[in-house]
C-alpha cells in the first residue's frame, strides 16, 4: 500500500500541476480577450447582484492574485485587484463566479450551507491535524487510538473538500448563464469565459481527489497497525 500510495499520489501531484499551468495559462490568454461593453470585474459583479435582487452585498478589492473569493459572514464579494479593475473575459467569469455563490446564499443553496457549517471544523481541524496523524502514526503500536482520532479529523477536510466541488460547479452554472442570457458578453468573449471557469473547476476535483487518496492512505496504516 505504500509504494502504491506513493505512485497514486505523484500522479495526483502531476495532475495537479498540469491543471493549475493549464488554468493559468487560460486565465492568460482570456485577459488578452477586452470585453466589447467596455465593463470591469467590478461593474459586472454588480450588475449580476443587482439582477439577482441582492442590495445587501458589497463588491470590494483585495489585494493578490487568485484571491477572488465570496465572504458570506460580512457579505462581500471580494475581486483581486486584476479582476477588480479589468475588463476582459478572464475578469467577468471571475467576478460572475464569486457573485455565483453570493447568490446561493440568497437562495439558501444546500451545498454552500453545508460548507459554510464545516469551515469552523476545518479551521480548527487544519492547527492540529498533521501533529496528531504523526503522533498516531508513532505509536501505532502503543495506542492506535490516537490516529484514529486524526482520522476522523482528516476525514472532516476531505468531507469539506467534496462538499466544495457541487458549490463551485453551481456558482460557475450561475455565473455563465446569467452572462449569456442577460448578453452581457460576445460569442467569443462567452466561449472564453466557459473555458476558465471549466480549468478553475477542475482544480477543486483534484484537491478532493488527493485528499481522498490520502485519507484512506491513512486508514490502511490504522488498520495494518490493529492487525500485526
Amino acid at each position: 500500500m505504500g509504494m502504491g500510495y506513493l505512485i497514486l499520489a505523484g500522479a495526483i501531484m502531476l495532475f495537479s500541476w498540469l491543471v493549475s499551468s493549464r488554468l493559468k495559462s487560460k486565465f492568460e490568454h482570456y485577459s488578452k480577450l477586452h470585453l466589447q461593453n467596455g465593463m470591469s470585474g467590478a461593474e459586472i459583479a454588480e450588475k449580476m447582484l443587482a439582477d439577482n435582487g441582492i442590495r445587501d452585498v458589497r463588491v470590494i478589492s483585495t489585494p493578490g492574485r487568485l484571491t477572488d473569493h465570496y465572504n458570506p459572514a460580512d457579505k462581500t464579494v471580494n475581486l483581486s485587484e486584476a479582476v477588480y479593475n479589468q475588463r476582459n473575459a478572464a475578469a467577468a467569469a471571475v467576478a460572475a463566479h464569486e457573485c455565483g455563490h453570493a447568490v446561493q446564499h440568497a437562495v439558501g443553496y444546500q451545498w454552500l450551507t453545508m460548507r459554510s457549517k464545516l469551515v469552523p471544523v476545518v479551521n480548527v481541524a487544519s492547527s492540529y491535524m498533521q501533529w496528531i496523524l504523526l503522533a498516531g502514526i508513532l505509536m501505532i503500536k502503543t495506542f492506535p487510538g490516537l490516529l484514529l482520532v486524526g482520522i476522523i479529523i482528516f476525514a472532516a477536510t476531505t468531507l469539506f473538500s467534496i462538499v466544495t466541488l457541487p458549490v463551485e460547479y453551481d456558482a460557475s452554472n450561475r455565473a455563465l448563464a446569467w452572462l449569456e442570457n442577460k448578453r452581457m458578453l460576445t460569442p467569443q468573449e462567452q466561449a472564453g469565459a466557459k473555458d476558465s471557469l471549466k480549468w478553475a473547476a477542475r482544480t477543486y476535483v483534484v484537491a478532493a481527489l488527493g485528499s481522498i487518496a490520502t485519507l484512506l492512505y491513512y486508514i490502511s496504516i490504522y488498520m495494518g497497525g490493529r492487525r500485526d
